[in-house]
Formats: C-alpha cells, sequence, structure tokens
C-alpha cells in the first residue's frame, strides 16, 4: 500500500521505480534468477505487543458492548412495564366502577385512548427511521450474511428501535420486544467500537482499531448474541443463535468473544433489574426480559410428572400441527406484506400510520369485546384464596407474584375469575406465566377462541409500520394451543398423569419453530429460560418435527421478509442438480475495469455511470506492444506494468525450479524473452472465431485515454484483458479526493503515496463521487493504482462447479470473485446476485434448453 518505499518493493518494480542499478537489465537479471536481497536488510518482524494490545482492546469492546445491551433491554423494560401498570390500573379502576354504573363505554375509550397514542408515537418513530419497523432479525441477518442494508446500523436506528418498541408494547399490539432486542445489541455492537457516528458528527475521537468490515461484522454478530441473551437470559442460546440463524462467516476466535459478550449482557440487565425491582442488588434473581419460571409437579400430586415417555408421541404431532400452523401463519403474512407493498407503501408515509392506528383499533375492540362477551367466570382453586401454596410449589418466588397478581376478575361475581380477560388484560410475559403455571383451569373453548383471536391479529400486526416482535406472541399463541390440548387429554382421554406446564411450552416451542423454522439456538434458549435440562429432549424433537413440516410448505418468516426485500441472502449450500452449471455459466460477462494508469477523466466517468464495488484492474494483450510505447506515454506505462508482472512471475518460477533442482520449461522462456518476434496475427475472421471460442466477451469501457466509441472494431470489443488485481470503489474514490495522481510527463514515482491508515481513514462511509467537486483536479493527470490494488483476490476458473464458487463466497466473505482463464486473462466476474436462488434456477433452465 506504501508503494515503492523499501527495497523490497523497489525489486518487485524495478521498471518503474528505482531504475537500473546494474549493467544488465531488471528484466534480464529476473529471468535468469540473479536477483538477490541485500545483506543488511532487515527482515519483517510481526509486532506481537502490538497484536496483543489489538486482542486486549477488542476483549474490552466486547464487554462494553454487551453491558451497553443489557442497558438498552434494562431501559426498554423499565419504562413497558411503567406504561402498561399506568394503562391497566386506569382501566382496571374504570371497569370495576362501570361494570356497577353501566358506563362500559367509558372503559373502551379510555382503553382506546392509551392504546392509539402509544402506537401513533411508535409509527412516528418509524417515519423517523423506516428501518426501525419490524423485529431487524431479516435486516440483522442480511448484514451479516454480507449484505449492507443502509442505515440499519445507525444510532437513530437504535434510538428509534428502542423508544418505538416500548410505544407499540405499551400500545396493546400484540408484538414483543424481545425481537427488537437482538437488532438493538447489533446496532449497539456496529456503532460502539467505531467511536463515532452520521447523527454525531462533532462527536469524533482518535480511534484507530477496528476500521475493516470483517472487524465491523464480529462486534455486530457478538451484539446481537447479546440480545438474544439479555432477551431470555440465555447466554448460550444468544451465542448458537448468533451462529446459526445471524452470521454467514464464522471462526474460533469470535466464539469466546460472543459468548463473553451474551454472558455480559445477561448479567447486567439480571443485576439491574434484581436490584430496581426487589431492592436486593447481587441477587440475580430476574435473568432476562422474559422469564418462564420453574416446571415443578406438587408434592402432594404423586402422579404427576413432567413428562414421561407416552407424551413423546404426543409431542410430535404437536410438532407436525405447530409446523403447519406456522407454515399458514408464514403463507398469511406473506400475503398481507405483498399487499402493503403494492397499495400501502407507494402511498404517502401517513398511509402507514392510519394502518398502525386502525390495527391498534381493531386489537383494542377485540380484547375488550371478547373478554367481556366470550371469557368464562372459573372458580378460584383454594390454594389462590389461602396463600397460593400450590403456586410456589409450581413456580418460582418471582413468578409465582406475577401469577398470582394477574388474575382478573373482569365482569365476574367474587371468587371467580374471568379466564379471557386474563389472557387478554394483562403483559404478555404475566399471560405466558398463566398458561405455563396456572393451578386453576381455563375452558377449552376460552383457550380456542383466544388463539385463533391472538393467531389472526398477530399475524396482521407483524409487517405494520412499528417495531416489532414476533417470539413473545408466537409462544404466547403457542402456549395456548398447548394448554388446550393438554385439557382435551384430560377431560375427554382422561389422561390424569399430565401436566399441563409442559404441554403448553411445548405448544410454545411448536408453534414458535413453526413460524421461525429454528432448531439448535430455539432448543438451548427454551431449555436456558426453563432452567429445567429435562426438557431438552422433547423440545428438540418438537422443534425438528416442527421445522421439517413447515418447510415442506414454505421458509421461515424472516427469510421470507427477506425474500420480498430482494436481498440476495446466500443460503448455506445449493441444491445438488446446480453442480451442473460452471462458473461461466453464471457469471457477468460484461466489465467495467480500469487500467494499471489511467486517468482522471476516465475514472471519474467510470465512478458516476457505475454503480459496481469493485474493478479488476487489467491491461490488453497486443501483438505490437512495441509500437504503442513509442507512442502513448499512458499506454507506454501499463504496458511495462504488464511485462513487469510476468517478468516476477517469471523469476519466482526460476527459483522455485532452482531450489528443485530443475529448470524453467522452454514456454516460460518463450514468454520471458522479449526480443522473440511477435507471432503474425491470424486472418481476421480466425481470430474473431478463436476469440469467442475462448469465451472473450466484450468489454465496453473505455481506453486509458479516451472514451468509447461506436466506430470500435470487432477486434477492439473482443480484446484479451490480463487480470491484474482488484480495486474497490472506496479506495478510488479517496484517491480522487486526495490527488494522488501524475502527470504525463513525469513518471509514476512522483505520484504521492497513502499510507494504509490514511486509506481506511473515512472508514465506513466514505465520500459519494457524485458529492465531490473534483474541478481543482486535471482530467488529464494520471493515478497509478497498482500499489492501493488487491494483487491476488481470490479467482476461479471458467470450469469451476457452482458449489465451490458457492462456498468460497460463504465462507471467506467474498462480494466478488474474477473468473480468470488458464493464462491469465480475466472473462467475468461472479457477484451475490449471480449465486442467488432465483438467477441460478434460471440459468439451469437455459443450460437445459441448450442441451
Amino acid at each position: 500500500m506504501a508503494g515503492c518505499r523499501g527495497s523490497l518493493c523497489c525489486c518487485c518494480r524495478w521498471c518503474c521505480c528505482c531504475g537500473e542499478r546494474e549493467t544488465r537489465t531488471p528484466e534480464e537479471l529476473t529471468i535468469l534468477g540473479e536477483t538477490h536481497e541485500e545483506e543488511d536488510e532487515i527482515l519483517p518482524r510481526k509486532d506481537y505487543e502490538k497484536g496483543r494490545r489489538y486482542e486486549a482492546v477488542k476483549w474490552m469492546m466486547v464487554f462494553a458492548i454487551g453491558v451497553c445491551t443489557g442497558l438498552v433491554g434494562l431501559f426498554v423494560d423499565f419504562f413497558v412495564r411503567l406504561f402498561t401498570q399506568l394503562k391497566f390500573g386506569v382501566v382496571q379502576t374504570s371497569v370495576e366502577e362501570c361494570s356497577q354504573k353501566g358506563c362500559l363505554a367509558l372503559s373502551v375509550l379510555e382503553l382506546l385512548g392509551f392504546n392509539l397514542t402509544f402506537v401513533f408515537l411508535a409509527s412516528l418513530l418509524v417515519l423517523i427511521e423506516p428501518v426501525a419497523a419490524g423485529s431487524g432479525i431479516p435486516e440483522i441477518k442480511c448484514y451479516l450474511n454480507g449484505v449492507k442494508v443502509p442505515g440499519i446500523v445507525r444510532l437513530r436506528t437504535l434510538l428509534c428501535k428502542a423508544f418505538g418498541v416500548l410505544f407499540s408494547v405499551a400500545g396493546g399490539l400484540f408484538v414483543g420486544k424481545e425481537g427488537p432486542m437482538i437488532h438493538s445489541g447489533a446496532v449497539v455492537g456496529a456503532g460502539l467500537p467505531q467511536f463515532q457516528s452520521v447523527s454525531l458528527r462533532k462527536i469524533q475521537f482518535n480511534f484507530p482499531y477496528f476500521r475493516s468490515d470483517r472487524d465491523k461484522r464480529d462486534f455486530v454478530s457478538a451484539g446481537a448474541a447479546a440480545g438474544v441473551a439479555a432477551a431470555f437470559g440465555a447466554p448460550i442460546g444468544g451465542t448458537l443463535f448468533s451462529l446459526e440463524e445471524g452470521s454467514s462467516f464464522w471462526n474460533q476466535g469470535l466464539t469466546w468473544k460472543v459468548l463473553f459478550c451474551s454472558m455480559s449482557a445477561t448479567f447486567t440487565l439480571n443485576f439491574f433489574r434484581s436490584g430496581i425491582q426487589f431492592g436486593s442488588w447481587g441477587s440475580f434473581q430476574l435473568p432476562g426480559l422474559l422469564n418462564f419460571g420453574e416446571f415443578k409437579c406438587s408434592d402432594s400430586d404423586k402422579k404427576c410428572h413432567l413428562w414421561t415417555a407416552m407424551d413423546l408421541g404426543f409431542f410430535v404431532v404437536m410438532g407436525v400441527i405447530g409446523g403447519l400452523l406456522g407454515a399458514t401463519f408464514n403463507c398469511l403474512n406473506k400475503r398481507l406484506a405483498k399487499y402493503r407493498m403494492r397499495n400501502v407503501h407507494p402511498k404517502p408515509k401517513l398511509v402507514r400510520v392510519l394502518e398502525s392506528l386502525l390495527v391498534s383499533l381493531v386489537t383494542t375492540v377485540v380484547v375488550f369485546v371478547a373478554s367481556m362477551v366470550l371469557g368464562e367466570c372459573r372458580q378460584m382453586s383454594s390454594s389462590s384464596q389461602i396463600g397460593n401454596d400450590s403456586f410456589q410449589l409450581q413456580v418460582t418466588p418471582v413468578a409465582s407474584e406475577d401469577v398470582n397478581s394477574s388474575i382478573k376478575t373482569f365482569f365476574c361475581p367474587n371468587d371467580t375469575y374471568n379466564d379471557m380477560a386474563t389472557l387478554f388484560f394483562n403483559p404478555q410475559e404475566s399471560a405466558i406465566l398463566q398458561l405455563f403455571h396456572q393451578d386453576g383451569t381455563f375452558s377449552p373453548i376460552t383457550l380456542a377462541l383466544f388463539f385463533i383471536l391472538y393467531f389472526l391479529l398477530a399475524c396482521w400486526t407483524y409487517g405494520t409500520s412499528v417495531p416489532s416482535g414476533l417470539f413473545v406472541p408466537s409462544l404466547l399463541c403457542g402456549a395456548a394451543f398447548g394448554r388446550l390440548v393438554a385439557n382435551v387429554l384430560k377431560s375427554y382421554i382422561g389422561l390424569g398423569h399430565i401436566y399441563s406446564g409442559t404441554f403448553a411450552l411445548i405448544g410454545a416451542a411448536a408453534f414458535l419453530g413453526g413460524i421461525v423454522r429454528m432448531t439448535i439456538s430455539l432448543t438451548v434458549i427454551l431449555i436456558e429460560s426453563t432452567n429445567e435440562i429435562t426438557y431438552g429432549l422433547p423440545i428438540m424433537i418438537t422443534l425438528m418435527v416442527a421445522k421439517w413440516t413447515g418447510d415442506f410448505f414454505n421458509k421461515g418468516i424472516y427469510d421470507i421478509h427477506v425474500g420480498l426485500r430482494g436481498v440476495p441472502l446466500l443460503e448455506w449450500e445449493t441444491e445438488v442438480e446446480m453442480d451442473k452449471l460452471r462458473a461461466s455459466d453464471i457469471m457477468e460477462p460484461n466489465l467495467t475495469y480500469v487500467y494499471p494508469h489511467t486517468r482522471i477523466q476516465s475514472l471519474v466517468s467510470i465512478l458516476r455511470t457505475t454503480v459496481h464495488h469493485a474493478f479488476p484492474v487489467v491491461t490488453e494483450n497486443r501483438g505490437n506492444e512495441k509500437e504503442f510505447m513509442k507512442g502513448n506515454q499512458l499506454i507506454s506505462n501499463n504496458i511495462k506494468f504488464k511485462k513487469s508482472s510476468i517478468l516476477t512471475r517469471a523469476g519466482e518460477q526460476r527459483r522455485r525450479s532452482q531450489s528443485m533442482k530443475s529448470y524453467p520449461s522452454s514456454e516460460l522462456r518463450h514468454v520471458c524473452d522479449e526480443h522473440v518476434a511477435p507471432e503474425e496475427p491470424a486472418e481476421k475472421e480466425d481470430l474473431l472465431q478463436q476469440m469467442l471460442e475462448r469465451r472473450y466477451t466484450p468489454y465496453p469501457n473505455l481506453y486509458p485515454d479516451q472514451s468509447p466509441s461506436e466506430d470500435w472494431t470487432m477486434e477492439e470489443r473482443f480484446r484479451p484483458l490480463t487480470f491484474h488485481g482488484l480495486i474497490l470503489r472506496s479506495q478510488l474514490v479517496t484517491l480522487l479526493v486526495r490527488g494522488v495522481c501524475y502527470s504525463e510527463s513525469q513518471s509514476s514515482a512522483n505520484q504521492p503515496r497513502l499510507s494504509y491508515a490514511e486509506m481506511a481513514e473515512d472508514y465506513p462511509r466514505y465520500p459519494d463521487i457524485h458529492d465531490l467537486d473534483l474541478t481543482l483536479l486535471n482530467p488529464r493527470m494520471i493515478v497509478d493504482v497498482t500499489p492501493y490494488m488487491n494483487p491476488s483476490p481470490f479467482a476461479v476458473s471458467p470450469n469451476t462447479h457452482v458449489s465451490q464458487v458457492f462456498n468460497l463466497f460463504r465462507t471467506m466473505g467474498l462480494r466478488h470473485l474474477p473468473v480468470v482463464n488458464a493464462v491469465g486473462e480475466i472473462v467475468g466476474i461472479i457477484t451475490r446476485h449471480n449465486l442467488t436462488y432465483e438467477f441460478l434456477q434460471a440459468r439451469l433452465r437455459q443450460h437445459y434448453q441448450t442441451i
């Protein structure tokens, strides 16, 4: 990057930097293998002290990300509880008074006032930052897969997400705050190590670490895992979630850091929640935002077991039903999303706010009317009246208090409770605890109606313009389904040994697994949330069956929304039949390229007329190079660079041959001998046919010093191009901004040299070429891009199988893959778009048609 400063670099670029040093020419010395290093040269050594310092700073940043993510979760949870208690306190008092006075319409209006206000504020925040809508998991999954979604990890997105989700949940929508926690943790992971923000431009810190996409992606993986850990109190589950569902590129060293970050988030949230809610600082009683409580049979019931071997058969059936229900949910939600894209999103943004208010209005009315009309008054158990001893045996003290205090007696006489109101007029977490641990019973009719209403309203809500999660609504809906199955087995089949809480948990896992299609991470999350390792086998079996059943019909909900957005997300592997395709079948042949030495006017034209992220650096294979070298200085520089590159490779080959006590082949001698007369060109038609057979394709681009012309001959359009490397758009823009160039009357050695730190100074937001004022630059000046390009990027041959290309993209985190033939000529380039499922399917159909 630093150019021809050291003696080693001068050996590589003898012809352009250092000139002649002996009687023999550099080319002759290289061919003869007589180049040797200076004896007093200091060999480069790895700076171990700097490496240790870098690693220590990375660990500190991982810890800071975990702590900050936990604090974000604490903030959201505190205000959700505050607003929810305020709303339900006012509404409950109003309902109790109006049940006797006959003014229930006033109670409905009060509830509507709270809900519509909160949802309106959440929708306004999404108008400020549109990417804050939804759970954010599809967007973070795309980011970790290698696709940059604009604005997805900005500070403004975090603020709109955190404030918006607390208003959405407090507004009574059937959404959860756990999904957005994953997005919030990812934003913290992306922004905190950078020590800068677009929203706070005046705050700048000189922090030289982590100025690369790989480091940022690793921190985003850690932040997403910390979000899961804070939401469910499951640090191991968070790590597995980031590995299974989030990150596409993983390494062994990242695993321990992600787990440490998840632990930091879990215990930070646990420490503050336990201290704030119970005043016992350091007791660690509340591990996450969602607490499932402890599953335990009453000591007085000797026949009760959490689950038995016979129950596994029921769990498998529940998994199948959960997969079917999840596939139905995803199908309906996909249709709603398409309808919104066609009819809501093209209209003014106010229409999105109105849709959110409509959903809130309908949800509020349904909740109130269902509780008043469809609920049944159930008799409270004696244990609930005398101190709830049975609850103490079944749940933890923390969960026991939530269960007992969340029983609602709306519209029911004394010593009874309204089972429908108990599920609807409570926070979703309390309703889940009721279904998991309530010693009293819920009517099967109530559970069935609750499941149907919640299923439809949750499906309608997910996708509206508010921050919303899907985990908790799915768990609650699935818990009602599982509790319904337990009631049916107990009441109608007579299986008295069944523990209803277990079936509620399995139903929640089946329904959630049928929607999101996660297996490993979701199993561990549920086990950590229940603190019951014996549930591992039934949960795992249920999730696998639910996933297999759902996959038979459609994809998971997150993959569906990724596909609707048109993001080129790469799956874990391609289908077997795709190996019938080769790299030449899917590559893009029409390249936009640059030369090693290119005029500023050509670079500006290329950057302003294309949107490519990277450009191949090439030289032309001309048969009469000596004639060109006598004429144009610019073309001469490019030809010299090509010759020096070939000679450098030839010298390396000769040194290898000598080390093996052998000699270079005659072909290599022929290539390196510049005194050999060039071969006579073939006939014009034969030359063109030969180019076509060798997959030479048109390259409609710029000459080093002139623009494309319609007068080009076929030979000019079908030019063989020797590939030398890749250079990024951001690097070219940086070179133009900093005026790195030289005039035609000078040597390229006079061009200013930039260090790596100077090239990465504007990371991660490089200037846009359309916003730059380049009037001060002379368009006839020349830029030497060779010190800044990547001279050895990953490349494949035209005959490489698509599966190999796909695995190379997935494992190495690539964005561009040049296709280079056997003689070093680039014939195409492969990007992520060329590896999407739809694109590969289209090319496979073309392949079958040509057979």
